[in-house]
């Protein structure tokens, strides 16, 4: 292809980036704005224009999908571009290790271990800890590597101050160089340590590559941002040419080790950098670009830019105030179903949430009103691997012959009840129930505590399950006895029993929901799960919340928790009967919406707590804001937000209010439907109001608080006067609504943690 060709497609600014020489370049690609276009481009430009040879250009990214995308398309322009290296960064780790394996003390022919191995090498390391302190110490040393943090680094207290952390970083480390083979941290901190401590490599690398390009520069983290110093020899004045493409505005990775001040200092850190900044969107429509516009200009922590429809004005986004969460998946399963009618190919719609717990609703409205769907990124919620363990035991606790359930539960979390001791008791007595089998057969010592353990626990749950049934005749008897006028003797109401009794002490559990809340707690799935979470970054103990959720319209009896195993039994088999069409509305979380896009797209769960979530600092915040930005900018023709006045939580009603995201939002560029909360405006607040905002996070709508001379209450509703005061009304236990000025009245009224 021609220069002609292939740079007459671009506008000004994508040609200026592609054009550019000398300085480096920080290329501020917004949105949609054809960043991919730009990168493979310049690539075949450098080669077939400034005779770049392309053995001498390096272009690094994330994934090696997007690696493989960026070779191809630079290939159909410039055939000589097959000979770059075109790799994500851990594939360009991997490359240099193995022609400097020497210096780096590895294995010529190495391995990369992956965290299984890592874990186990940590318990060969250390015959001391156990495999829940080693998976604990093995996700400490991944982001120790992620900062290039070594063990006797003062700075990796700032990781953990376990004293402990380090003796296991050490031993680990001489264990893994024994070896010869490295982890994945290893394939970017190895290769910065050869080249900090290695001129002669060092050189040898600055000659081999004079060009180096990164793409998705905002997800970089700390350890890559310092191999690529090193790489451009910026420090040494190598003459590497650097070009990174990025968008602050999209950095949304922190959990995963991205670092945007990577981005924001780039200038800082390569000097004389120019900056060329890609603002034409040819995604959305303006009306969508302006939502995201309002709401990230609100962060602190950006370089700015302006994104500029290509495509012109459209339909103007909608804001849904719904009353229940249950309002809102019946809200998007009809909006979908109606644009069908006109023709309207359900692939065209997306569901956005910011967790992947959020998807049940969704999935159930929809399997229900046959609305074929996609779970992107996650699986579908009853296949989640917590969900089914606390399913297994609700099939357990109605059925102890239930031998798959028994399988699935016995040893987990482990309690020394292994597979040949399952066998032994499963092949005892097929068919009889396996409670019962535990206690009729000899075990060794260890097996035997445990089998006891397991029996205590399961006979536990299912004496707090009371018959509902029997509760029924009994209440039945003893009305028609009263109400019966002309009986000739009077029935006597039964005495309570010792079965009673224990309906008393559990008289707390109003629903289903409260029985199951406690068995996750109490069969230790809570903090196995919760350890998990804070290990690996995901969100499963969110999932167990929210099964517990989806069982509160149950009553509390054997016959409501048989009522809910059929419906949860029901789902699964729509599940199965969903038909194999690509045409699927697509279910999907913020965070793996990064690089899509869609034609229409409803935003949900836009409340305070849900998104952004609670507990965050001002860092916290600005990523939570990027993320809601990064959604808004998925969607190319229509975009919907729902945000809905009570949700439930750990199978209770919680009042909520509106996402603040929202308040950020310009009634311009909005549509408002529903009813709109009491305090709630579009409109752009005078300073002084926005002064209140700290006060609205805490004394917010459904917030519960104490007064001195009142007692207990909960906010019923916030607000700011036409003066800037901020007020509440609380309705009190004692049935007493006030209103307060929490500025003025905070040391009286306290909000309840």
């Amino acid at each position: 292809m021609s220069e002609l060709e292939y740079l007459s497609v671009l506008n000004d600014e994508q040609k200026a980036a592609v054009v550019h020489s000398g300085s480096s370049l920080l290329i501020l690609a917004g949105a949609g704005s054809g960043k991919t276009r730009v990168i493979t481009t310049k690539i075949a430009y450098l080669i077939q224009q400034k005779n770049i040879s392309p053995y001498k250009i390096l272009a690094v990214t994330f994934t090696k999908k997007a690696a493989q995308e960026m070779k191809e398309r630079a290939v159909k322009i410039e055939q000589n571009a097959q000979y770059c290296q075109i790799r994500t960064f851990h594939s360009f780790g991997s490359y240099f290790l193995r022609r400097y394996y020497a210096a780096a003390n590895v294995d010529k022919n190495f391995t990369v271990y992956d965290d299984d191995d890592t874990v186990t090498l940590i318990l060969k390391a250390n015959p001391s800890i156990t495999k829940k302190q080693a998976t604990h110490y093995a996700h400490l040393i991944s982001l120790a590597k992620d900062y290039c943090l070594l063990p006797d680094d003062p700075l990796l207290d700032s990781i953990s101050s376990e004293s402990f952390f380090r003796t296991v970083y050490e031993q680990y480390e001489n264990r893994l160089r024994e070896t010869g083979n490295v982890d994945f941290g290893d394939l970017i901190l190895l290769p910065y340590l050869v080249l900090r401590d290695n001129e002669n490599i060092r050189k040898s690398v600055h000659n081999q590559f004079k060009v180096i390009m990164v793409d998705e520069y905002q997800d970089s983290n700390v350890a890559q941002f310092k191999l690529l110093e090193l790489l451009s020899g910026v420090k040494e004045n190598s003459g590497t040419y650097v070009c990174v493409v990025g968008d602050d505005d999209q950095s949304i990775y922190k959990f995963r080790g991205a670092e945007v001040q990577n981005i924001l200092n780039f200038q800082n850190m390569f000097p004389n950098t120019d900056v060329i900044k890609l603002e034409k969107n040819y995604r959305s429509t303006q009306e969508i670009l302006s939502c995201a516009q309002y709401v990230v200009e609100n962060n602190k922590g950006r370089l700015g830019k302006n994104l500029i429809s290509a495509r012109g004005k459209g339909k103007t986004p909608a804001l849904v105030f719904l009353q229940t969460q249950d309002d809102e998946t019946e809200f998007c399963a009809d909006i979908i179903l109606q644009s069908a009618k006109k023709g309207i190919p359900f692939s065209d719609w997306a569901i956005l949430y910011r967790t992947n717990a959020q998807s049940l609703g969704f999935e159930t409205e929809f399997m229900h009103k046959k609305i074929p769907y996609q779970v992107v990124g996650a699986l579908k919620f009853y296949d989640r691997e917590e969900v089914k363990d606390i399913i297994s035991w609700l099939s357990f606790i109605v059925n102890p012959k239930d031998e798959i359930s028994f399988r699935r539960i016995a040893n987990k979390p482990a309690r020394g009840l292994g597979e040949k001791s399952q066998d032994k008791i499963v092949e005892a007595g097929l068919g009889k129930s396996l409670l019962d089998q535990c206690k009729n057969i000899s075990f060794s010592k260890k097996a035997k505590e445990a089998t006891e353990e397991f029996v205590k626990l399961a006979e536990s749950f299912i004496s707090l399950l009371p018959d509902l049934m029997e509760d029924e005749k009994k209440k039945s008897l003893v009305e028609s006895a009263l109400l019966d006028e002309n009986a000739e003797e009077e029935i006597e109401t039964p005495a309570e029993t010792e079965a009673d009794e224990t309906e008393k002490e559990n008289s707390s559990y109003r629903n289903l929901s409260d029985y199951i809340k406690a068995i996750v707690k109490d069969s230790g799935l809570y903090e196995y799960y919760k350890e998990k979470d804070e290990l690996f970054l995901t969100q499963k103990v969110l999932n167990l919340d929210e099964l517990i959720n989806s069982a509160s319209s149950f009553s509390y009896s054997r016959e409501g928790l048989l009522d809910f195993l059929d419906h949860v039994n029901l789902d699964r088999t729509l599940e199965t009967e969903e038909n194999s069409s690509t045409d699927k509305v697509t279910l999907i979380t913020l965070h793996n919406t990064k690089g899509l896009e869609f034609k229409r797209v409803i935003i949900t769960g836009m409340e305070s707590g849900i998104f952004p979530r609670d507990g965050k600092d001002e860092a916290d915040m600005e990523e939570e804001r990027r993320l809601f930005y990064v959604g808004i900018t998925r969607a190319m023709n229509e975009l919907y937000f729902t945000s809905c006045a009570t949700r439930k939580l750990y199978g209770h009603i919680n009042y909520t209010n509106p996402s603040l995201f929202l308040n950020e939002l310009d009634s311009k560029c909005l549509r408002v439907l529903g009813d709109v909360p009491e305090g709630f405006t579009l409109v752009k607040q005078p300073k002084q109001k926005q002064a209140k905002a700290s006060l609205s996070e805490k004394y917010c709508k459904g917030a519960q608080v104490y007064h001195d001379d009142w007692g207990y209450g909960q906010i019923i509703s916030a607000k700011v006067s036409d003066e800037g005061e901020y007020t509440v009304k609380v309705a009190f236990e004692t049935g007493g609504i006030k209103t307060f000025m929490p500025e003025y009245q905070s040391h009286s009224l306290l909000v309840i943690e």
